[in-house]
């Protein structure tokens, strides 16, 4: 009951401030009528949780701001989802409970963009960054696709669309877009299954890491992960001559993975120009030539397209060749 108390007093609040502002007297007497921030779009809209978890948090005064700003909105019954799974109370947040929910907001919004619906459906698929931050304050990543409508990190769909704000745009979505984990990205970009699929099955084995659990743990790391792409893995097993990966076996394959995990978040800005410790050993890194070279001299090549894709346990750069154990 809180939360619908807090929703229809702060409903009022803007109601009021709204009417107060929504026009002015110039010299003639005439009415000129207020911008529609973000935040009024989101009343208009009976976004009213939004409004209150944006009061929560302080946020109200930065979506009324110029932006411009890209914001997925969810519904009510969104955040009536993410309150109980949660057990958090918008009337009482402790000042960490505080601080999670406006990352979590704030992984909702697009700074300086203003997307609509056509440029994201013409992208197909992609990353952008939003205003929640991870580790070393570096901005969170969000992961779109729209071969079924807008989908965002795998989890949240945009149920209305292109919704024009005086300082931006919004699109409101039917769930609550959860701070993003390496698995996260792991497990909506399809590019990326067999990598997938690789932790799974080094899990079935004695993992030196638990993988699937460690890069599910927002908590955990952070880790830099080199994921090679599902063609990388196929070519792989080309080299090898073998026709699957539990040819190779639990051990051999958690072996492998261990040369793609580096303790620490580095983004590709800072990627060292020489040898590299892994989990696993040293391979050596070319920092003008964006590339990976293991023990065996082979050479993987980082995809310029898809670094730095951050989350909140570490950042995932994609490669194009498998990283291998010493021959």
């Amino acid at each position: 009951m809180k939360i619908i108390s807090k929703n229809v007093k702060l409903l009022l609040v803007f109601l009021v401030v709204i009417g107060l502002t929504s026009c002015s007297d110039d010299d003639d007497g005439n009415v000129t009528p207020a911008p529609s921030t973000i935040v009024d779009i989101a009343l208009e809209n009976n976004l009213t949780s939004l409004a209150a978890a944006l009061q929560a948090t302080d946020l109200v005064s930065t979506l009324q701001g110029a932006g411009p700003f890209t914001v997925f909105a969810p519904t009510n019954e969104a955040f009536a989802d993410l309150l109980s799974a949660t057990g958090l109370d918008l009337d009482n947040l402790s000042s960490d409970e505080e601080a999670l929910v406006r990352n979590i907001l704030l992984n909702h919004v697009i700074v300086g963009e203003t997307i609509n619906s056509t440029a994201l459906v013409n992208a197909g698929s992609g990353y952008t960054n939003t205003a929640a931050v991870g580790p070393n304050n570096e901005n969170l990543s969000l992961y779109y696709t729209t071969s079924n409508g807008v989908m965002l990190n795998g989890m949240s769909t945009v149920v209305t669309a292109d919704v024009t704000a005086s300082n931006g745009i919004v699109h409101v979505v039917d769930a609550v877009i959860e701070l993003p984990t390496i698995a996260t990205f792991a497990t909506t970009n399809p590019a990326l299954e067999t990598l997938v699929a690789a932790l799974a099955y080094a899990d079935t084995g004695s993992p030196t890491v638990p993988y699937i659990a460690t890069v599910s743990d927002a908590n955990a790391g952070p880790f830099t992960v080199f994921a090679p792409t599902n063609d990388a893995f196929s070519n792989l097993l080309t080299e090898l001559s073998v026709s699957g990966l539990s040819d190779l076996g639990t051990d051999t394959v958690d072996a492998v993975l261990l040369y793609h995990i580096i303790s620490g978040n580095i983004q590709s800005s800072g990627l060292p120009n020489g040898t590299v410790s892994t989990l696993g050993g040293d391979i050596t890194a070319d920092n003008s030539a964006f590339t990976l070279t293991d023990a065996n001299g082979r050479v993987s090549n980082i995809v310029v397209s898809l670094v730095d894709i951050q989350s909140m346990n570490g950042v995932v750069h994609v490669i194009d060749k498998v990283i291998l154990t010493p021959q």
